[in-house]
């Protein structure tokens, strides 16, 4: 098992985020009532501990930083989806489930199930996963619903990788957790889900496209890396490793400071990567002829994409999960 030091505080070099906000979305209030009456009909939070837990993560900030221009009924099943999402991560990070491989497997294994219709629902979680499953997708292709069942599943079985290795001891090298990270962090499926109140249904080659690819995988490496910057101390703390900033300063030999500024430094990495696939994209959809509809939309997604990234960056300087002690580690401003 990896040795965690609770550390001394340390500070990181200003960060500049090149994407201007949005802004939150004016309807977050009444989409907060709703996801809050949702979670109590299928007894999401059953103790008083949980139901603070997932109060402090705030998922309707989160739903309305990075879906600002969304209608109400988007956005109440975007927080839904995001608070579902919440038990769950607080559940294995925190849970026996997360460190016991064979009850974190039967776990998933349901949870997947119940999104393939081969088992009915039983318990809380199962049934509020039916019931999102069944309205997320009920308008949206085969191809989309493929695609998002895939990230959604991938993202699950992420919490058993993490459970074998807490089990064995094995502490993974940063660029094999980097790669993990992509579906740790459940971004894949949130990129997904911007096409629902966009209206629009990529087609598979454009998906498939290595520009599209590279886009996604940025946009999502940004979000993990700022996340684990942002829990680092609290999850050190705990004992937890899986987590970037651990595994830099584990694998380096270097100080907590030391390992904010290589992350830091990562951030940026991420933003020009961002950026350099948009460029990609442009030219490969010229390069196959894509049409008018087809650019319209992707146009969207590269827009939808930008306003994740900058809407998580926000996000995580207001939410109160991160505003503890480790605040200390965040960078203080942001270029609009």
């Amino acid at each position: 098992m990896m040795a965690i030091n609770i550390p001394e505080r340390a500070t990181l070099p200003h960060f500049e985020m090149p994407f201007p906000s949005m802004g939150c979305n004016a309807r977050m209030s009444e989409a907060a009532v709703a996801m809050w009456q949702w979670t109590d009909r299928f007894g999401l939070c059953p103790t008083p501990e949980i139901h603070e837990q997932v109060r402090q993560a705030r998922p309707e900030l989160w739903a309305s930083l990075i879906y600002p221009a969304a209608e109400l009924a988007d956005l109440t099943l975007f927080c839904e989806w995001t608070v579902w999402s919440f038990v769950v991560d607080d559940m294995f990070d925190d849970g026996p489930q997360g460190r016991d491989p064979a009850r974190c497997e039967e776990v998933i294994v349901r949870l997947i199930a119940v999104i393939d219709g081969k088992t009915a629902p039983a318990g809380p979680l199962e049934y509020a996963l039916s019931d999102l499953w069944q309205r997320i997708c009920s308008n949206r292709s085969a191809g989309w619903t493929k695609v998002f069942r895939r990230d959604t599943s991938g993202w699950l079985w992420t919490y058993y990788t993490e459970a074998a290795d807490r089990a064995s001891g094995h502490v993974p090298e940063v660029e094999d957790f980097m790669h993990h990270r992509r579906d740790a962090i459940a971004m894949r499926g949130f990129l997904d889900l911007y096409e629902i109140p966009a209206r629009i249904d990529l087609p598979e080659a454009v998906r498939n496209l290595s520009g599209f690819i590279a886009l996604r995988n940025a946009a999502t490496d940004h979000i993990a890396l700022y996340n684990d910057i942002c829990s680092t101390q609290k999850e050190q703390e705990v004992g937890y490793y899986h987590n970037s900033v651990c595994l830099i300063q584990h694998h380096r030999g270097c100080s907590l400071q030391e390992a904010f500024e290589v992350a830091n430094d990562m951030l940026a990495v991420y933003i020009e990567r961002i950026q350099k696939a948009e460029r990609q994209l442009t030219s490969q959809l010229k390069s196959i002829g894509a049409g008018s509809n087809v650019l319209a939309n992707v146009d969207q997604c590269v827009h939808d994409y930008r306003m994740l990234v900058r809407g998580d960056f926000d996000y995580h300087l207001r939410a109160e999960r991160y505003q503890t002690s480790r605040h200390d580690a965040l960078p203080s401003h942001s270029r609009a």
